[in-house]
């Protein structure tokens, strides 16, 4: 079969040939559909996050599949079942607790392997296989957007941390604003639709396809060349739930002055070291007084998947065709990593239902 993989010290992607995979016992045989690009495909490619499988030369690309099934191998599933695989996977197949206990993404980076990502093949070929416990169904009519739905259950779980954080209380937000206008944070501002206001920051100039996007959606665009993330509850109004979609280190930082008391703030990005100076004594006094909360957040489970294929479908039909640039069959893969601002969302198609 064929499959998208980074060599050892490539700088791009290409194509090879490897085996068709067998299911062992309690694996599935999935017949990938498409495989969606992100930034953490880019980071992994240029060596910033992620790593090869032990022993191997070559990582196999794509945590953001849908497929269909092929060979359901005793497992429960059945043969044309679409499925969505989960990213996590125990390290050596041997279950820590983490795993055990159905918490896979609340894992440790040393708990845990990331198909795609960190130290396992992802799911960037014409075939894959997986254990059915991380095999997440949707419905057929999801079949081309199934490449979403892994995403979208990043914010899903963002979210839903962010609402415990408050649980304690009678919390009622209206106002929230998305740091960064990449695919993750659009996603998350469709997501929040329910918000009575609604920000998304960036650094873009228009015309632009993504502030399309942003007030399209009824969210008001803030540049942030103009509009500091720290003085938005200046220009603008107090942010009830900040979500940070960008890895700039400073973002957390400034992000918390314009929450509004009360507030809660939900960290998505990975950034590299960077040392700077910040008002320590102001953030942490703010921070107390105010009673605001920050929550990391990492990777998703079933039920955010689950939550995710639900969401989908609910989206409108014009912010899908906007926000998907691109499905591109396998021999020309590479304009699926293309990486400008013309770019929003793009996909690798391998096959069809």
């Amino acid at each position: 079969m064929q499959a998208i993989a980074i060599r050892r010290g490539a700088d791009a992607p290409a194509v090879v040939e490897l085996p068709r995979p067998e299911p062992r016992a309690g694996e599935a045989l999935v017949r990938t559909l498409r495989v969606g690009v992100d930034g953490t495909d880019h980071e992994v490619i240029e060596g910033g996050h992620g790593g090869f499988p032990e022993g191997e030369d070559l990582l196999v690309l794509g945590h953001e599949a849908v497929g269909v099934v092929e060979d359901p191998n005793g497992t429960g599933l059945e043969r044309g079942d679409v499925v969505v695989p989960t990213v996590r996977r125990p390290p050596d197949g041997d279950p820590n607790g983490w795993f055990a206990r159905d918490q896979a993404d609340m894992a440790p980076p040393e708990a845990t392997l990331e198909r795609g990502i960190a130290g396992a093949h992802g799911f960037m070929s014409e075939y894959f296989t997986s254990e059915a416990e991380y095999l997440v169904r949707v419905p057929e009519s999801l079949a081309p957007l199934g490449f979403l739905v892994e995403p979208v259950s990043i914010a899903e779980k963002a979210i839903e941390h962010a609402n415990a954080s408050r649980s304690a209380f009678d919390w009622r937000p209206e106002s929230a604003m998305v740091i960064g206008n990449g695919s993750l944070g659009l996603l998350t501002l469709a997501v929040l639709g329910g918000y009575d206001r609604r920000y998304c920051v960036g650094r873009r100039d228009r015309p632009d396809p993504t502030i399309d996007i942003i007030e399209g959606l009824g969210a008001t665009y803030v540049d942030s060349r103009r509009t500091p993330v720290d003085r938005v509850c200046d220009v603008h109004e107090p942010i009830d739930f900040a979500f940070e979609a960008t890895g700039f280190a400073r973002h957390p930082f400034e992000a918390i002055r314009s929450l509004a008391p009360a507030g809660v703030l939900a960290l998505l990005g990975v950034p590299e070291p960077w040392t700077f100076e910040v008002d320590g004594g102001t953030i942490h006094k703010d921070v107390v007084m105010n009673n605001k909360a920050v929550v990391g957040s990492v990777n998703s489970a079933k039920r955010h998947f689950r939550s995710a294929t639900d969401r989908i479908e609910s989206f409108p039909d014009w912010f899908v065709d906007a926000f998907v640039t691109g499905v591109h069959p396998l021999s020309e893969f590479d304009r699926a990593f293309v990486d400008d601002e013309t770019s929003i969302k793009r996909a690798v198609q391998f096959g069809t239902l």
